[in-house]
């Protein structure tokens, strides 16, 4: 999530909260490729907001005789490729994605499209791993790819042949482990015992004095200038949290009460100094994160 962003002084404005009011329809699908590019339905998010807060500042150089969605994917692909090389990936998969370029390319069928297809692609670099995205996920034309790309028909279809060929001979690897430190976890543990009491003096101290919140699509500034934790406490959804690992990292989760059970209903990322929090992310309002988020593991018990 990118400072511009993060930076932001307290609740967002009417016009930006009307804008994102006009892309509701679009926002789960935008979800859906920056989590798979990335490789995290959390990261994935904020590049979405960072992508959003981009297109909001760029509205009066949008063409609106022209559709609003490539517009936006473009965008958001920009920043997913901003995020990878900041994290270092972009090396790391094209080592681990080399395969000989002789290769005849395998039969499409044989690797089916949609989630099969979504699960692998991390094994590949991010050109080859968009093409394959929004061709054999979104259905893109590739005239519409070789825009949001930024290449030429040609290299999209180069970019396609390349990732099938490594896509049909890749097992599915595992992700990339961020799970908490035993020092860590115990803070985390404290923070959901406490924030489920509703003992908000207990979870103030576990949280550095100038410590960062955003609440994605809500809010970002200090957390002591939010009412966070008493809007918790106004929520009529019954709710407690947990701890969980999602997609490989140490998470907090919001469950919400079901007819007879809790279940996920989104994350809450909790950032340390040392063993104080120092930045809380909320996805409380991007409900379509948690459906996408299949690799969740329990840590204790709820």
């Amino acid at each position: 999530m990118s400072p511009e962003y993060i930076n932001q002084l307290g609740p967002f404005d009417a016009r930006y909260l009307a804008f994102l009011e006009t892309i509701t329809q679009l926002r789960p699908a935008l979800h859906r490729y920056c989590a798979r590019m990335t490789g995290s339905v959390m990261d994935g998010e904020d590049v979405v907001q960072d992508a959003l807060f981009e297109a909001y500042r760029k509205l009066d150089q949008f063409d609106d005789t022209r559709s609003l969605k490539p517009w936006l994917f473009r965008i958001a692909h920009n920043r997913c490729i901003d995020f990878l090389r900041s994290r270092g990936t972009q090396e790391q998969v094209q080592v681990t994605a080399v395969v000989p370029q002789a290769v005849p390319a395998p039969d499409p069928a044989i690797l089916g499209i949609g989630r099969a297809v979504e699960h692998l692609v991390l094994t590949l670099p991010p050109k080859e791993r968009a093409c394959v995205l929004l061709k054999d996920v979104f259905d893109y034309s590739l005239e519409e790819i070789a825009e949001m790309v930024d290449s030429t028909i040609g290299g999209v279809k180069a970019a396609l042949n390349r990732a099938r060929t490594k896509l049909a001979t890749t097992a599915l690897q595992p992700k990339p482990s961020r799970i908490a430190s035993p020092e860590i976890r115990r803070v985390m543990q404290l923070y959901v015992e406490r924030f489920n009491r509703r003992d908000w003096d207990g979870v103030r101290e576990l949280i550095s004095a100038d410590a960062r919140l955003v609440v994605a699509d809500a809010f970002a500034g200090e957390l002591a200038d939010a009412p966070y934790f008493s809007n918790w406490g106004r929520w009529s959804m019954p709710w407690k949290l947990g701890l969980s690992e999602v997609d490989g990292e140490t998470v907090v989760v919001v469950l919400r009460r079901d007819v007879d059970t809790f279940t996920p209903y989104s994350f809450v990322r909790l950032h340390f100094s040392g063993q104080q929090i120092d930045r809380i992310v909320d996805y409380s309002h991007c409900p379509w994160i948690a459906p996408l988020a299949e690799d969740v593991t329990t840590v204790g018990s709820f």
